[in-house]
């Protein structure tokens, strides 16, 4: 790997490590094993590198989740809507509960969103290719087969909840929802049976 790469990675190793407001040049140059100025050279400034950094964190992060875990079972293709629902978000859950650092970084980023325009920036630019990949995973296809509607209208959702449970896991976790929580939710509210059955 060159300059450029070892400091992305030494970046995100920081990230899981110190945080994202709390990581800086000095410490993403320990990292890294690169010079300080390398990181202007590659990337401008350390900001700019660390969103780089949570952004190439978080698309590893969703790729590894559509891969089987070890001892693990596949999605199966057949798999009924709700089954399916159901089956990938364990996957989800699983990652959430044994990975903190990534979650608790992923949590601190969205609440500096507001206050940090060149952030929002940066993440609102790959939200809608996240979106895509969410409803990839869930469809199991490759996101070209995934259509701008379903991208638009689907992808907000899958990501709305998966950042509801990224906070929740934090906040509560031992009582976290399993996938068949979640599918049954969704159908009870789809049924119109929340409260009860539908009349």
């Amino acid at each position: 790997m060159g300059h450029r790469e070892d400091l992305l990675e030494g970046a995100k190793r920081c990230l899981l490590e110190k945080g994202y407001a709390r990581t800086t040049a000095r410490d993403i140059v320990a990292a890294s094993g690169a010079n300080l100025a390398s990181i202007g050279y590659h990337y401008g400034s350390k900001d700019a590198l660390m969103r780089q950094a949570i952004i190439a964190s978080s698309e590893e992060w969703g790729t590894g989740v559509a891969q089987v875990p070890a001892g693990g079972e596949a999605v199966p293709a057949d798999a009924e809507p709700l089954e399916r629902f159901a089956a990938v978000w364990d996957l989800f859950l699983q990652r959430i509960a044994t990975e903190r650092e990534f979650i608790a970084a992923q949590v601190e980023v969205l609440g500096l969103l507001p206050r940090d325009a060149a952030l929002r920036e940066a993440i609102g630019e790959v939200l809608p290719e996240g979106g895509e990949g969410l409803v990839a995973i869930f469809e199991g296809v490759p996101d070209t087969e995934v259509d701008a509607e379903a991208a638009r209208v689907v992808g907000p959702f899958y990501q709305a909840l998966l950042t509801g449970l990224m906070v929740q896991s934090l906040l509560t976790p031992d009582s976290m929802p399993t996938g068949r929580d979640l599918a049954a939710a969704l159908r009870r509210v789809t049924a119109g049976e929340v409260l009860g059955k539908a009349e």
